[in-house]
């Protein structure tokens, strides 16, 4: 059945595989979670009509090819909605969005816009061309965010860790500096990563190094907007997470120093 991660992430036109059932009331009503500007906050949303609520088709009316419209409302304030306009294949193995209002989000999160900088703005370009599901677009703004932040964004990394940790990884940064690979300097630290940017012992730099291995010239529009999906919600974690980790840094030190100059 379409769930929370096709109705809430998925752009325009994009295939979210599946096994279709024979009916649309077979179908399931997942809620989802969503920004509400009525609430001014993430909000849970629940389907409020039926799949065969369009005039034309019945309760038990074939699932394939149909094209129908749900409408989800915001369970908190009760009054603002969010409509989706969903295909379902023919062949039965797949549904698309094919219509959204409120359109597909593309402003970019605070703190990541802030982080980002001159970046920001091929960040945006790159959400566009995933709105259109125009993959090889979206992955080579993604990948350009990639190589021109790197050597940043690894420096930055520094300040998350201590001890023989951090002097390993400074090794490793002054090995990054002299080469101009994104590939090549991802590879290098990888490994080094503190644990608070390695979440469930996943990898995040290695799956960037993954992705772009596989090159912008060698897949299919629909594949690319996959891999461009996963450069962007990597890159996101990791430019966020680092942030983040940063600003607690800085507070708690601050902290501890008014405390030390109370106490003296």
């Amino acid at each position: 059945m379409p769930d929370r991660e096709f109705l809430e992430k998925f752009p325009l036109y994009r295939k979210f595989k599946m096994d279709l059932p024979d009916t649309l009331n077979s179908l399931g009503k997942p809620a989802i979670h969503m920004y509400c500007p009525a609430c001014d906050s993430d909000q849970t949303f629940r389907m409020s009509n039926e799949y065969y609520d369009a005039s034309e088709y019945s309760k038990n009316y074939p699932i394939k090819g149909a094209v129908v419209r749900v409408v989800y409302v915001c369970v908190s304030c009760t009054g603002f909605r969010r409509y989706f306009l969903l295909r379902f294949s023919p062949e039965g193995d797949y549904v698309m969005k094919v219509g959204q209002e409120p359109p597909w989000e593309i402003t970019p999160d605070r703190t990541l816009e802030r982080v980002l900088g001159a970046h920001a703005e091929y960040y945006k370009k790159g959400l566009v061309c995933e709105s259109q599901s125009y993959g090889i677009g979206a992955f080579a703004y993604y990948r350009r965010i990639v190589e021109e932040i790197i050597d940043e964004l690894l420096e930055s990394i520094t300040d998350l860790m201590a001890g023989e940790e951090r002097e390993r990884y400074l090794e490793a940064l002054e090995k990054v500096k002299k080469t101009t690979v994104t590939q090549d300097k991802i590879d290098l630290v990888k490994d080094l990563l503190p644990p608070i940017l390695r979440p469930g012992g996943m990898n995040p730099l290695s799956t960037l190094h993954s992705v772009l291995s596989e090159g912008l010239h060698q897949e299919s529009d629909e594949r690319c907007i996959e891999l461009a999906m996963t450069v962007r919600e990597v890159l996101v974690f990791l430019v966020n997470q680092v942030a983040i980790t940063q600003a607690a840094a800085a507070s708690f030190t601050e902290s501890m120093r008014r405390l030390l100059d109370r106490k003296t």
